[in-house]
């Protein structure tokens, strides 16, 4: 079996436990990131730097498509455009927080637990990644704050 017919393969059983398809992930995006704009924590971070917003709701549902259904979709580097952003852990708390809500009410359990479980691990890489750049190690359990007060 190719390579190629075996994601085929993983996304139709992956698509088969969970119920998600392209319609889903299209909807989950678009109503979180509606969220995200009225959001006062968030919406201020993302409006800065999205000025057309269509091309990147397009882009997130590529990415969504790759990261849930291993689609393969989406190519990028998400480490590199978040990396400048001034957020921390409290930022990707909120977004985890919001994430939650918007898949617990558009999707059935099974994809909502499949989306959020996934974005709990991006969230975790990101804060990671984002620590290492500004020169902070985190040690196991610890968290990224701009500000530690």
């Amino acid at each position: 079996m190719s390579a190629a017919d075996r994601r085929i393969q993983i996304t139709e059983s992956i698509a088969a436990e969970t119920g998600i398809d392209e319609a889903m992930i299209e909807r989950l995006v678009r109503a979180f990131y509606a969220r995200i704009r009225e959001d006062a924590v968030l919406g201020p971070i993302f409006e800065a730097r999205i000025t057309d917003w269509e091309p990147h709701l397009k882009r997130m549902c590529a990415f969504w498509s790759s990261v849930t259904l291993l689609t393969g979709r989406y190519s990028g580097q998400p480490m590199r455009v978040h990396a400048p952003l001034p957020v921390d852990a409290r930022h990707f708390d909120r977004w985890l927080q919001l994430f939650a809500e918007t898949a617990a009410e558009v999707c059935p359990p099974a994809a909502a637990e499949h989306f959020v479980f996934r974005a709990r691990k991006i969230a975790e890489s990101l804060e990671l990644g984002i620590a290492v750049g500004k020169g902070v190690m985190l040690k196991r359990g610890e968290r990224f704050l701009l500000d530690p007060a």
